[in-house]
């Protein structure tokens, strides 16, 4: 982050963004302001008891006053105590409140972004917005502007006092407090870029552990752990410096403010004695501006740091904002449900591309009447998986229409649309949890029943249930205790049992073994029967019954029609056939 925007403190626009989280606990917030208050003006009350009674009470010998006095002093004790309790508390309980609000929205808004968002954005640093930015929002209210403001108004109001008893002593004591502003402001320089350092840095390795760990099959597979292990320890390192760096600004900032309040209690006692003696100023003065000076120093001490963790808040915030305002999210304006929808899709003059005007799709025309399968073929790149993605609005088209039913996609409600489009994916993807769960996706109006009966057409159901718990058997994070033909399995399941108009298989059958496609090949013959399907597979036995296949080379159509069409035209699809089918014909 360059240093300009560093410098950027106070962004009221974006203090006041923070603050309307706060909206529906107003009342704690006000409390906690009244209690801010109530402790600056506690602050100066006990020095003052303890002034009066050297002065007045001990020189006199009033006895009766002194029992007194000490009681008010234990009682004032145990009620500025309760107060900075309850102010802690409370300004903690705001903090955390408005965070988990706000991490609510942030999880909600990351829910409905569009997959490109995720294509360029690291998981790891979403991590980092969700969890440790937000978590940094916090001290705005723990020990940032709240926190703050209870520190200068302490201070305004020990100053005022001090100023009122004797304002030569206090401007004489106070007499180093440019030193201190210049320390000040060299620790709050120093930490902060320190600090955007640190950040930065979690965010890096955030992502850059989350990616490797996520990808350690492939890390040990190609033995590439040293080299890995080398780019984690140099950002590793870039981290730790960060810290270093700031743990040498507060080892060098509070040994500087202990020796300017050791000096400011030199000199205060220096000219404070001369007056002593010459009964200009009273002992019980010098005593109180003693406890006066060391709590004055106290907040001093921490609101630089208090500052800089009001400023991280802030950066945090302007971090999160960020997703929060990001505008690629699908829009949902839809009005019509997907209730009857019988599967007719048309898809008229579709362009696409993920990145800038690089069409990865390009004038793609096809029509499939209700009820028809459709076979995509191609190379890898042609396009395949991106129509299929297109047609239930993982990403929006740049360019033509598509519709189902004749309605266009927009005009559909999203979670409508969706719920009756079914996906079974190549790359199968299965939650921690049990297999029912991965099953149902954890949907409590699907019943247990019904889950067994799906199970059943796939052939699943007697295997599950050898398994320990059956439906109840426990699946390690991405599915790592099922072979990949079960995890297929499994996700074939979850696509029969929401019963979809329209079913999308993107290479469905291309991990599993002979005898599970056989499984699987019986399920899509029962299931695709009077719905549309919309398939992507190498294998001829799903391809060669396809009402009609789809050519696609560098995402664009070169031929359409049936297999046997196909094969008379003795193009495009006719050379594939040769290169990658006729191997599985002659098995």
């Amino acid at each position: 982050m360059n240093n300009g925007k560093a410098k950027r403190v106070f962004d009221f626009s974006l203090l006041n963004r923070v603050f309307s989280f706060a909206a529906p606990y107003k009342r704690y917030f006000y409390v906690s302001m009244f209690l801010t208050v109530m402790l600056a003006l506690l602050s100066p009350v006990r020095p003052y008891l303890i002034q009066l009674t050297v002065d007045k009470y001990i020189t006199n010998q009033w006895t009766q006053m002194l029992v007194i006095v000490s009681i008010i002093q234990i009682v004032m004790l145990l009620i500025e105590t309760a107060v900075r309790f309850f102010f802690s508390y409370i300004t903690n309980w705001l903090g955390q409140s408005v965070i988990k609000d706000l991490r609510v929205a942030v999880y909600r808004k990351v829910t409905r972004l569009n997959l490109s968002f995720f294509d360029k954005t690291p998981i790891g640093t979403l991590t980092t917005r969700t969890i440790n930015d937000i978590e940094a929002i916090n001290d705005i209210f723990s020990e940032g502007i709240i926190s703050i403001v209870a520190d200068v108004l302490m201070i305004l109001a020990i100053l005022g006092v001090m100023f009122f008893e004797d304002w030569r002593l206090t401007l004489i004591s106070l007499s180093p407090f440019p030193v201190l502003i210049l320390a000040t402001y060299w620790f709050k320089e120093a930490v902060n870029k320190s600090f955007h350092r640190v950040r930065n840095a979690v965010a890096a390795l955030n992502a850059f552990v989350q990616e490797h760990i996520t990808g350690m099959l492939v890390v040990q597979a190609f033995s590439a752990e040293n080299r890995e292990f080398g780019k984690f320890r140099v950002i590793n390192k870039d981290h730790r410096k960060a810290n270093i760096d700031a743990i040498f600004a507060y080892s060098v900032f509070f040994p500087v403010v202990e020796i300017i309040l050791a000096i400011s209690l030199g000199l205060m006692v220096w000219w404070g004695a001369n007056k002593v003696l010459n009964y200009e100023v009273t002992q019980g003065v010098m005593i109180a501006f003693i406890m006066y000076l060391n709590m004055l120093f106290r907040p001093l001490r921490i609101l630089a740091d208090k500052f800089n963790t009001l400023q991280m808040g802030m950066v945090a915030s302007e971090r999160v904002f960020k997703v929060l305002d990001s505008g690629e999210y699908m829009p949902d304006h839809g009005t019509h449900t997907a209730t009857g929808m019988k599967g007719e899709i048309r898809f008229e003059n579709v362009w696409f591309a993920y990145t800038d005007e690089r069409y990865v799709l390009k004038d793609i025309s096809f029509h499939a009447k209700a009820g028809q399968t459709i076979a995509l073929v191609g190379h890898t790149g042609s396009g395949k998986t991106t129509i299929i993605s297109i047609l239930n609005r993982l990403y929006e088209i740049q360019k033509g229409r598509i519709t189902i039913d004749g309605l266009p996609l927009q005009d559909y409600q999203l979670s409508e649309l969706r719920s009756r489009v079914g996906v079974v994916l190549q790359d199968v993807f299965l939650f921690s949890g049990s297999i029912y769960d991965n099953i149902t996706l954890r949907n409590p109006a699907i019943s247990r029943e019904q889950v067994e009966h799906a199970a059943r057409l796939i052939g699943m159901h007697d295997f599950i249930l050898q398994l320990p718990g059956g439906y109840d058997y426990p699946v390690m994070e991405r599915g790592s205790t099922l072979s990949l033909g079960q995890r297929q399995l499994i996700s074939f399941i979850r696509a029969l049992l929401y019963d979809p108009a329209v079913l999308i298989l993107d290479e469905a059958t291309s991990s599993v073994d002979t005898e599970s496609e056989q499984l699987i090949q019986h399920a899509i013959d029962k299931l695709i029967a009077g719905r549309t399907a919309i398939v992507i597979a190498h294998r001829l036995s799903t391809i060669s019954k396809a009402d009609q296949i789809i050519v696609l080379d560098k995402g664009e159509i070169r031929e359409m029609g049936n297999h046997e069409e196909l094969l008379r035209m003795e193009g495009y699809y006719h050379k594939l056939y040769t290169m990658q089918f006729q191997k599985t014909q002659s098995v």
